[in-house]
């Protein structure tokens, strides 16, 4: 989408100087194919000690960010809310169309025939759109806690792997969280969840760890004290924490893609593969051919109604005979009776019921289809 501008408002030199920086960094990801959310672009201003990390800095850079979209200096396009999306029904132009999407969308389950079972969890769901994109490359499900997973979320998981179990195959969860008193303990509520809803699972915390807080130096936040587990969490790492978004996606894909190589067979996964490869070129073969399909299905429908027409027809009539015979037996009028009797005969194939009006056919008591049919 291109810079639309709405408005004009006059900027100092430094809030153009954040506006540059920003585009900078846009510009960067979107050579990836990545779109930031307000926050990670914030953590990579923070990160690149452009501002101090406070929740001051933090309004402040959405506040620019805001002008300088109304004023079509950035991309509406370059920042996206992945907590705020419109949800609606698939439609479709035409049959083609469909054809088309099937087609385009048609995949084999990867992990079917794989040992393990593998699931991406995330606690934001700010961060979802991040592991969507890997999660789905490796064909893994994904799902966002949005904090402390609910009972819920957490049985129906439960229930997932104890039918991948019953499969043989063993489940994993490979999950990412903040390096706060919350993010570190909901990796503990998932393990003992799964175990208590009886669903043995392996459970991989990937992220946010205190080695990776040493190797990426994300910018750290004060822990909130006022959480129930703060006490343990200042024990053991001290009175700091660190957000999972400050992490570059890069990093956050990679780990996730690491991962799962290594939890997978790859002769296994290459034979789906192949057979995917084959399936889809069936359908691409279907797709490409629809005009000839959609003529002759519309040959076929048309022959259909037809049939379904002439039978209704016929069918009324001998209603309309077996009404008129009725009322003739009721009467007692024997000659109509006898009239009647002889016209059903003579109107109707005794082979295949249907309505005849040729004088020949009419004298065999049958259509010639049946006539031919008889004779062979």
């Amino acid at each position: 989408m291109p810079k639309i501008p709405y408005t004009y408002k006059k900027m100092t030199e430094s809030t153009l100087r954040i506006v540059a920086h920003a585009i900078k960094i846009i510009e960067g990801y979107q050579e990836q194919g990545l779109t930031l959310t307000l926050r990670q672009l914030y953590y990579q201003f923070v990160s690149r000690d452009l501002i101090p990390n406070t929740e001051k800095s933090y309004k402040r850079i959405g506040s620019i960010l805001n002008d300088a979209r109304m004023c079509g200096l950035i991309d509406w396009s370059a920042i996206e809310d992945r907590t705020r999306s419109l949800q609606s029904r698939s439609s479709f132009k035409d049959p083609q169309h469909i054809m088309r999407a099937a087609a385009d969308s048609y995949h084999l389950d990867r992990w079917a025939n794989q040992e393990c079972r593998v699931e991406v969890w995330c606690e934001k769901q700010a961060l979802i759109g991040v592991f969507a994109r890997v999660a789905n490359r490796w064909d893994c499900p994904y799902f966002a806690c949005k904090g402390y997973p609910s009972q819920t979320a957490k049985w129906e998981a439960s229930q997932r792997m104890i039918n991948y179990q019953k499969a043989g195959q063993a489940p994993v969860i490979l999950y990412f969280g903040d390096h706060d008193p919350s993010g570190i303990d909901i990796t503990r509520d998932i393990r003992d969840s799964m175990a208590t809803f009886g669903a043995s699972v392996y459970v991989e915390r990937l992220a946010l760890n205190m080695d990776q807080v040493d190797e990426y130096q994300p910018p750290p936040n004060p822990a909130k004290m006022s959480d129930a587990r703060a006490r343990g969490y200042v024990e053991r790492f001290g009175k700091l924490s660190w957000e999972l978004d400050a992490l570059d996606p890069p990093v956050l894909m990679k780990l996730v893609e690491d991962a799962v190589k290594k939890y997978r067979d790859i002769d296994k996964w290459a034979k789906v593969v192949e057979r995917e490869k084959q399936h889809l070129a069936m359908l691409h073969t279907v797709r490409n051919m629809w005009p000839q399909v959609y003529s002759y299905l519309c040959r076929e429908h048309s022959e259909a109604i037809y049939k379904a027409e002439e039978k209704i027809e016929t069918d009324s009539q001998y209603k309309f005979y077996e009404r008129e015979l009725e009322k003739s037996e009721h009467d007692g009028e024997g000659i109509a009776q006898a009239a009647w009797s002889e016209r059903l005969r003579g109107e109707f194939c005794s082979g295949c019921g249907k309505l005849i009006d040729d004088v020949d056919e009419r004298d065999m008591g049958m259509c010639w289809d049946c006539w031919d049919k008889e004779r062979k």
